[in-house]
């Protein structure tokens, strides 16, 4: 399945660290393949992301893999 996501970049410390995505909706995401550009705190993102099913020790987050990206100016 496909999904059109805007939200925020975040980063937790939770076991090591990973990246995130806090969907406006409230909905949160872990890409498996965060881009390097996106990898900023407080950054706004769309991203267009498919299921992954890939197993991980991070217990948060819906697993995606990221296609298409780009940022959104700050209000």
């Amino acid at each position: 399945m496909k999904y059109k996501i805007r939200g925020k970049v975040i980063f937790n410390d939770l076991s090591g660290g990973f990246w995130g995505i806090e969907g406006n909706d409230g909905r949160q995401w872990r890409p498996v393949n965060m881009p390097e550009q996106l990898k900023v705190r407080g950054a706004l993102i769309e991203v267009t992301g498919e299921d992954d099913d890939s197993e991980s020790i991070f217990m948060w987050g819906d697993p995606i893999r990221i296609v298409a990206f780009h940022t959104l100016p700050k209000l």
